[in-house]
């Protein structure tokens, strides 16, 4: 029993001392990026130069993270920069700290902190991001089903426990996604105006000099995700030979936004159909069951 208890009384020192040395080796690292912001400001003129010279880099601009577009219902879509453009401007920038930090965990959910903080001015823009430990899948074969619903086309839909991999999946879209958007609040408004102009204009340069490459290059990037040329066709509303400058990047964004797991094929369909409907473009269907079966052809 004495035994015992010296033992326990010698392991809380010890847990301690290993306490004190890492919260000493955070505060130093902390203080020690505060220092370089102080004696190695930010030139902005340096920092556009560099950033719009990555703009101008067509591996950059055709990047389907750097600019995504994003399908919100009514037949309408949301465009912006994204995380691959917010990485880049951070670098650009330098003086400027990403953080994540999980402060909870059980069965069910995970909770990360994420932070993005500008030595310079000492602003910080921090995000806390539930992310469950489900995913949704079609099949439940081999998956431990916690619960099933219908999604908007009569599906069934299971979600079942996430294995490792679709976490670490998870995890990091979700991580992305904050920096995404706490780097955009820290980034200039002006400099990301004249930086997405700069990426358009460098993507339809591009698609002008060949059209045909790009053609190609997003056909093959649809058809790995299941996405088969004549589904192309449907959403364009012509062959693809004929397609403009304009709908082969809107093709490409829309690519971006379903891989990056903004939306899916399907949501891109429902919506088109949607706004076609409501242009008067295409005649309603009374029977539900064959919109529906039409729509998960498309996907």
């Amino acid at each position: 029993m004495n035994m015992l208890a010296t033992l326990n009384q010698g392991m809380v020192p010890q847990a301690e001392t290993a306490a004190n040395v890492l919260a000493a080796q955070a505060k130093a690292q902390v203080e020690a990026r505060y220092m370089m912001a102080m004696h190695r400001p930010r030139n902005w003129d340096a920092v556009r130069q560099d950033l719009l010279k990555e703009c101008r880099r067509p591996s950059f601009a055709d990047n389907t993270s750097t600019y995504y577009k994003k399908p919100v219902g009514g037949g309408s879509s949301v465009t912006g920069l994204g995380i691959r453009f917010v990485e880049v401007a951070i670098r650009c920038m330098t003086n400027i700290l990403t953080e994540t930090t999980m402060i909870f965990e059980d069965d069910h959910k995970e909770i990360h902190r994420v932070s993005v903080t500008d030595l310079e001015s000492n602003t910080t823009y921090p995000q806390d991001i539930k992310i469950n430990k489900t995913v949704e899948r079609k099949s439940s074969a081999g998956r431990e089903v916690v619960s099933e619903r219908l999604n908007s086309s009569g599906q069934k839909i299971f979600v079942v426990i996430a294995t490792e991999d679709e976490m670490l999946n998870k995890r990091n879209a979700a991580i992305s996604k904050a920096i995404r958007n706490a780097g955009l609040r820290i980034i200039p408004g002006d400099l990301q105006d004249e930086a997405e102009h700069l990426i358009l204009q460098t993507r339809q340069s591009g698609i002008k000099e060949d059209p045909e490459k790009y053609r190609k290059q997003i056909v093959d990037s649809f058809n790995n995700i299941g996405v088969k040329a004549q589904n192309l066709v449907d959403y364009i509303g012509c062959p693809l030979d004929q397609c403009s400058p304009t709908q082969i990047d809107e093709l490409r964004a829309v690519f971006g936004a379903i891989k990056n797991g903004e939306t899916t094929w399907q949501t891109v369909m429902a919506e088109k159909t949607e706004q076609e409907l409501s242009e008067g473009k295409k005649a309603p269907s009374n029977d539900i069951n064959a919109v529906n079966q039409a729509i998960q052809q498309q996907g």
